[in-house]
C-alpha cells in the first residue's frame, strides 16, 4: 500500500513538472505573439499629443498588453481584439501602425479630437466587425480600401470634416449594417453600389454636401430600417422602390431639392413607419389619406413644401408626437369653414408636443377641442393664415405650453384671461390680428416670458405695471395699438428688443432705461413722449437701433448717446431738439442711418463718418444748419454769421465789462473757498469724501472676527471676506491688506486713488475703507467692495473640486452668460482705457478678478497694480503702479518681460487670452501648453477647421438642441461654428505678440455685440 502511495506521489510530480514547461513555454510564446501588437499600440500612443485624463499612462512595458487600459485580448491567441478609448479626450492623428492589428475586430475612437486623414492600414484589419470613430477632427478621404475590412459590420465616421466623395469600393462590404457618415463635407453622388450592401439596415448621410438624385438601386435593400439624407443637395424624386421597403421605419430627406407626390398607398406600402421627414424640398400634390394607416408615425415633418388641399384625418395616428406643416399651400383660403377640422383628430394623439401649420391658407375659426390636446404640447404655431373669430378660451387647458403663435391672422376680441393659465408660456406671438381690449392682468402669471409680442392689434388702456416684474423677458413688442399712459417696461435688465411705437404713450422716459444694458433695438416714435432724453440711456451701449422720432422731447443732443458706439441706425427726428449737432455723431463707426430731420438744430453740419453721404443722414426741416458737404447744399456758415456779427459783437462788449467787473470778487472768492477746503481736508487721506472710514471693531464684526468660514478668496497682497454689516445689514466684501507683503500699502493706495476716478456698471465698486490701527496696535488696512453673489469667473471656468454653487447648482456657464460677460470685461476695459479723463491700465485682468453679481453680469475689479496715466508727467500718480509686478503668468503681456511701460495693449492682450479661455475652457497655464505650445498657437491652429473641436465641451453640450425639426439645424450649426470662429479671431487678434498689432477695444466690444445680435437672431442664445 505504501509503494502504491508513492508511485502515485511520483506520478503527480511528473504531471506537474511538465505542467510548469508547458506554461514557461507557452508564456514566452504569449510573450512573442503579443510583441507584434504591443509595438504597434505603443506606436499608436506615440503619435497622440494631449491625453488629458491620463488614459495612456499605464501603457508601458512593466504590465502586459492585454491589461492596458481600453484594450482587450482573445482568450486563445492574446492577440488584441478591441481597441476602446472612447471619450478620453485624446489628440493627434490616428497612427498608420493601428493597421498591425491583425486580430483586431472592434476600434472605438469616438468623442475624441483625432485629427487629420483616417490610416488606409485600416483596410488591412480583415476581421474588424466595429470601426467607430465618430466625433472627432479627422479630415481628408474616406480610405477606399476600408473595403478590405470584409467582415466589417458598424461604420461611423459621422461629425468629422471628411471630404470627397463616398467610396464606390463600400459596395462590396455585404456584412454591413450600419453607415454613418453624418455631419461631413462629403461631395458628389451616392453610389448605385450601395444597393450591393444586401445586410444594410441603416444608412445616415445627414448634413453633407451630396448631390445628384437617390439612386433606384436603393429599392434593393430589403433590410433596410433608415434611410437619413437629410441636409444635402440632392435632387430627382425618391425612387417608387423606396416606397416599397416594408422595412422602413426613418425617412429623412429634408433640406434638399427633392422634388414630386407622395404615393397614395404611402400608408400601406410603408406600414412601419415612425419618422417621415421630407420638409424644406420641392414635394406637391395632396397629404395621402392612407398615411393613417401608418400607426406607428410619431414624426411627420412637410414644412416647406408646395403640397396642397386638406389635411386629412389623422385619429389614427396616436403616436405623433411632432407635426410640421407649416409654409405649404394647405386650406383653401378662407373658403371652407371646415377645414380646421383635423385639428381634432389629433387630440387622440397623446404626446403630441409640436404643431407647426403657420404659412399656410388655412381658414375658419379654431375649434375648441384644441383644449383637448395633449398636455405635453410645448409649442403651437397656427400664425400667418386666415384664421378668423376669437382665440378659444379652452387654449388655458395646455399647461405646459412653451411657444404660442397665432401671429398675422384675423382673430378679433379680447385675450382670454385663461391664457394666464399658461405658467411655462416663454413666448407669444400674437401680433397682426384684430385683437381689442385691454392686456389682460392675468399675462402677470407668465413670468417665464422671454418674448412678447402683441403689435399690430386695437390694443387700448396703459401699459400693465406688472410689467415692470417680468425678469427674463427679452422682446417687448407694443407697438401698433392704441395704448395710452406712461411708458412701462421690465426693469429687470434681460431685454433686447423694446418696440412701443406708435401708440399715445406720454410722460418721460423714464431713468430705469439704464437698466436695459443688454438692449440691441428701442423704439419709442410716434408717442407724445417729452422733457429731455434722460442720460442713463448712455448705459445702453448695445443699441445698434435707436428710433425716437415723432415725439416731443426737447433739449439739446445730449453728450449721453456718445456712449453708442455701436449704433447702426438713429432716428431724433420731428422732435423740438435745439442747439448744435454733436461732432461725436461723426465719429460713430457703425452708423448707416442718421435722421435729425425737422428739428431746431442750428450751426454747422458736421463733416466726417455719416455725414459725408447724403443718402443715410437727413437734416430737412432745420433751417439754422450750416456748411456740410456740398450735395447738401446748405449755405455756406461763414456768410450766416456775418450776418448776425453786430448782434455777437454788442454781446461780446457787454460780456467784456462785466467781465472785467467780476473778475477781482470771482478771485478773491475762490481763494477763500479753497482756503476753507483746504483748512479742512484730513493730513493724508487717498480718498474721496464719498469713501467713508470705517472702524476696524465694525469690520471685526461684520466678518465674525475674520473668521475662515467668511473667508472668500486669497489674493497677492491680503485675503477677502464676506461680511455683514450689523447696521443695514447689507452684505459686503472686504479685503484686508497683508502689509507685510511688499508692495501691499502701495496696492492699497493705487486702489483708492483709482477708486476717485471710475464708476461704470460693470466695474466692482468700492463703497468704504479703513485705515486704522487693530487690537494688537498694528497697522490695519482694507478696502470695502460690493459683495458680488457669484463669485469669480474663475471659480465658474475652472470649478474646484465639484461644479456647483453653494445652493447645489451646476456652475455651468451658458453660451448667454459667456458672451454677455466677454461684452462686460470689454465694455468696462473701453471705459478705463477710452473714457476716462485720465486712461487707467489695469495691468491684472485675469477670471480671478472678474466678478459676477446676482445676475451674472461681469464687473473688473483689483485695481492694486493699476496704472493712471495722466498728460501731466509731473504729477505723481502718473508713474504709480507696482514695481516689478505687471501681471499675472498666463495673462501678462509679452513685452512686460522685456521691461516695456505697461499700456492699454498689454490689457488688451491679457483680455484676448481671457475671451480664449472662456471658450475653451482652457487656462492659459494648463499642463498641456509646453515648449512653443500656449492658449493663443493652440487656437490658431484649430482655426477655422477645428473651432468646434477646441470648444469647451460643457458649452457644446449645453448647445445641444433635442428638436427633431432639422430644417433649421443646419442653419444654427453653421451661425454656430462662424459665430465661434469669430470669438476666436478676436481673441487671436487682441494677443497678437506685438502690441501695435493688437485690437482695438472699443472694436473688440462693437464686434462682440455683433456677434451676440447673430446668435440672438438664430435662437442660439438663451
Amino acid at each position: 500500500m505504501g509503494h502504491l502511495h508513492l508511485h502515485c506521489a511520483q506520478i503527480r510530480c511528473s504531471y506537474l513538472l511538465v505542467a510548469a514547461l508547458l506554461m514557461l513555454c507557452f508564456g514566452g510564446v504569449v510573450s512573442t505573439i503579443n510583441d507584434t501588437d504591443r509595438l504597434a499600440l505603443l506606436a499608436f500612443k506615440a503619435k497622440i499629443n494631449s491625453d488629458p485624463f491620463g488614459s495612456l499612462n499605464l501603457w508601458n512595458n512593466s504590465i502586459n498588453v492585454c491589461r492596458w487600459n481600453g484594450v482587450q485580448c482573445g482568450r486563445r491567441h492574446y492577440k488584441v481584439t478591441v481597441l476602446d478609448l472612447h471619450y478620453q479626450g485624446l489628440s493627434g492623428p490616428i497612427s498608420p501602425h493601428i493597421g498591425n492589428l491583425s486580430f483586431l475586430r472592434e476600434l472605438r475612437l469616438e468623442n475624441n479630437r483625432f485629427g487629420l486623414d483616417i490610416p488606409p492600414q485600416i483596410g488591412q484589419l480583415r476581421r474588424l466587425r466595429v470601426l467607430l470613430l465618430f466625433n472627432n477632427s479627422l479630415t481628408g478621404e474616406i480610405p477606399r480600401n476600408i473595403s478590405g475590412c470584409s467582415n466589417l459590420m458598424l461604420l461611423r465616421l459621422g461629425h468629422n470634416q471628411l471630404v470627397g466623395g463616398i467610396p464606390v469600393e463600400l459596395g462590396s462590404l455585404s456584412n454591413l449594417q450600419a453607415v454613418d457618415f453624418v455631419a461631413n463635407l462629403l461631395t458628389g453622388n451616392i453610389p448605385s453600389s450601395i444597393g450591393n450592401m444586401s445586410s444594410l439596415e441603416q444608412i445616415y448621410c445627414f448634413q453633407n454636401g451630396l448631390s445628384g438624385i437617390i439612386p433606384q438601386s436603393l429599392g434593393r435593400l430589403t433590410k433596410l430600417i433608415v434611410l437619413s439624407l437629410g441636409v444635402n443637395w440632392l435632387s430627382g424624386t425618391i425612387p417608387p422602390s423606396v416606397f416599397n421597403l416594408s422595412s422602413l421605419e426613418r425617412i429623412e430627406v429634408g433640406l434638399n431639392q427633392i422634388h414630386g407626390n407622395l404615393p397614395e398607398d404611402i400608408g400601406f406600402t410603408l406600414p412601419n413607419l415612425n419618422v417621415l421627414t421630407i420638409a424644406l424640398n420641392q414635394f406637391s400634390g395632396s397629404i395621402p389619406l392612407s398615411i393613417s394607416n401608418a400607426t406607428n408615425l410619431g414624426v411627420l415633418q412637410f414644412g416647406g413644401n408646395e403640397i396642397s388641399g386638406k389635411v386629412p384625418s389623422l385619429a389614427n395616428l396616436r403616436n405623433l408626437w411632432l407635426v410640421t406643416l407649416h409654409y405649404n399651400y394647405l386650406g383653401s383660403g378662407g373658403f371652407d369653414a371646415d377645414e380646421l377640422s383635423f385639428l381634432c383628430s389629433l387630440t387622440n394623439a397623446t404626446n403630441l408636443v409640436t404643431l407647426r401649420m403657420h404659412g399656410n391658407r388655412f381658414g375658419g375659426t379654431l375649434p375648441v377641442c384644441i383644449g383637448d390636446f395633449s398636455k405635453n404640447l410645448t409649442i403651437l404655431q397656427v400664425g400667418q393664415n386666415l384664421i378668423s373669430g376669437v382665440i378659444p378660451r379652452e387654449i388655458g387647458n395646455l399647461v405646459n405650453m412653451q411657444r404660442l403663435d397665432m401671429q398675422d391672422n384675423l382673430l378679433s376680441g379680447p385675450i382670454p384671461s385663461d391664457l394666464g393659465n399658461l405658467s411655462n408660456l416663454a413666448k407669444v406671438f400674437l401680433s397682426g390680428n384684430n385683437l381689442s381690449g385691454i392686456i389682460p392682468s392675468s399675462l402677470q402669471n407668465l413670468q417665464s416670458l422671454l418674448i412678447l409680442n402683441l403689435a399690430s392689434n386695437n390694443f387700448e388702456g396703459s401699459i400693465p405695471m406688472y410689467l415692470r416684474r417680468y425678469q427674463y423677458l427679452m422682446q417687448l413688442d407694443l407697438s401698433s395699438n392704441n395704448l395710452s399712459g406712461p411708458v412701462i417696461f421690465p426693469i429687470a435688465g434681460s431685454l433686447i428688443y423694446l418696440n412701443l411705437s406708435p401708440n399715445h404713450l406720454s410722460g418721460v422716459l423714464p431713468m430705469e432705461i439704464g437698466n436695459l444694458k443688454h438692449l440691441d433695438q428701442l423704439d419709442v416714435s410716434g408717442n407724445s413722449l417729452d422733457n429731455e432724453i434722460p442720460s442713463s440711456l448712455s448705459i445702453c451701449d448695445a443699441l445698434t437701433v435707436l428710433r425716437m422720432q415723432d415725439n416731443l422731447f426737447h433739449g439739446p443732443i445730449p453728450q449721453s448717446i456718445s456712449s453708442l458706439k455701436s449704433i447702426e441706425e438713429l432716428d431724433l427726428s420731428t422732435n423740438n431738439f435745439h442747439g448744435e449737432i454733436p461732432k461725436f455723431l461723426g465719429a460713430f463707426q457703425f452708423l448707416e442711418k442718421l435722421n435729425l430731420s425737422f428739428n431746431h438744430l442750428e450751426g454747422p453740419l458736421p463733416i466726417e463718418g455719416v455725414f459725408r453721404n447724403v443718402s443715410a443722414t437727413f437734416v430737412i426741416g432745420n433751417e439754422n444748419l450750416c456748411g456740410g458737404v456740398p450735395e447738401f447744399k446748405l449755405p455756406d456758415c461763414t456768410s450766416r454769421n456775418s450776418k448776425s456779427r453786430g448782434v455777437h459783437e454788442l454781446k461780446l462788449v457787454s460780456a467784456i465789462v462785466f467781465g472785467l467787473l467780476g473778475i477781482p470778487l470771482v478771485l478773491t472768492f475762490l481763494y477763500l473757498c479753497r482756503w476753507k477746503k483746504k483748512s479742512n481736508e484730513p493730513i493724508s487721506s487717498s480718498l474721496n469724501d464719498s469713501l467713508l472710514n470705517l472702524p476696524y471693531g465694525t469690520l471685526l464684526k461684520a466678518t465674525q472676527g475674520f473668521s475662515s468660514t467668511n473667508l472668500i478668496g486669497v489674493g497677492s497682497f491680503g485675503s477677502v471676506y464676506k461680511g455683514l454689516l450689523q447696521a443695514n445689514e447689507n452684505v459686503i466684501a472686504i479685503k484686508v491688506l497683508n502689509l507685510t507683503r511688499h508692495g501691499a500699502l502701495n496696492s492699497f493706495k493705487i486702489e483708492c486713488e483709482v477708486s476717485k476716478h471710475i464708476k461704470h456698471r460693470n466695474l466692482v465698486k468700492v463703497l468704504t475703507a479703513c485705515s486704522s490701527i487693530d487690537y494688537n496696535g498694528d497697522e490695519f488696512k482694507a478696502l470695502v467692495y460690493e459683495f458680488m453673489v457669484n463669485g469669480s469667473l474663475e471659480k465658474w471656468l475652472h470649478p474646484n473640486p465639484a461644479p456647483n454653487d453653494a445652493n447645489g447648482h451646476s456652475r455651468k456657464l451658458s453660451l448667454t452668460q459667456r458672451i454677455n460677460i466677454s461684452i462686460d470685461v470689454a465694455s468696462a476695459l473701453d471705459y478705463l482705457h477710452n473714457q476716462c479723463q485720465s486712461p487707467i491700465i489695469h495691468c491684472d485682468l485675469k477670471p480671478s478678478n472678474v466678478l459676477l453679481d446676482a445676475d451674472m453680469v461681469g464687473h473688473i475689479g483689483d485695481f492694486g497694480l493699476a496704472k493712471i496715466v495722466l498728460e501731466s508727467t509731473f504729477d505723481t500718480r502718473a508713474n504709480m503702479s507696482s514695481v516689478g509686478l505687471r501681471g499675472t503668468v498666463g495673462y501678462v503681456a509679452p513685452e512686460y518681460a522685456n521691461g516695456s511701460e505697461v499700456s492699454k495693449e498689454g490689457d488688451v492682450y491679457s483680455y484676448g487670452i481671457l475671451l480664449l479661455e472662456m471658450f475653451t475652457g482652457l487656462n492659459p497655464t494648463s499642463d498641456i501648453f509646453r515648449d512653443n505650445l500656449n492658449l493663443h498657437n493652440y487656437v490658431a491652429e484649430a482655426l477655422p477647421e477645428q473651432a468646434i473641436a477646441i470648444t469647451d465641451p460643457v458649452l457644446l453640450h449645453q448647445g445641444e438642441r433635442h428638436d427633431s425639426s432639422h430644417d433649421s439645424l443646419s442653419e444654427r450649426n453653421c451661425i454656430f461654428q462662424k459665430c465661434l470662429e469669430t470669438v476666436y479671431r478676436i481673441g487671436l487678434a487682441c494677443s497678437v505678440e506685438e502690441p501695435s498689432g493688437r485690437m482695438n477695444i472699443d472694436k473688440v466690444a462693437a464686434q462682440l455685440h455683433l456677434i451676440r445680435k447673430k446668435l440672438f437672431a438664430a435662437r442660439l442664445l438663451e
